[in-house]
């Protein structure tokens, strides 16, 4: 029995399988949308952040 998951950007059914190079996305298409969306800051785990922007050594006071 092969285990099937639902693509998280578009919902279609994947095999999660070691010949799906795109898992658990269904292509390569779905992938890159989500991985836009995670750089557009549009996905986000939720906590404090791990770095406080005060201690960047770029950042101007």
């Amino acid at each position: 029995m092969v285990l099937k998951v639902n693509c998280p950007q578009c919902g279609r059914k994947v095999e999660w399988t070691d010949e799906n190079k795109w898992k658990p996305f269904c292509c390569e298409r779905c992938k890159l949308i989500d991985l836009g969306e995670w750089a557009a800051g549009n996905h986000r785990i939720p906590g404090d952040p791990v770095i406080d922007p005060e201690d960047e050594p770029n950042s101007f006071h």
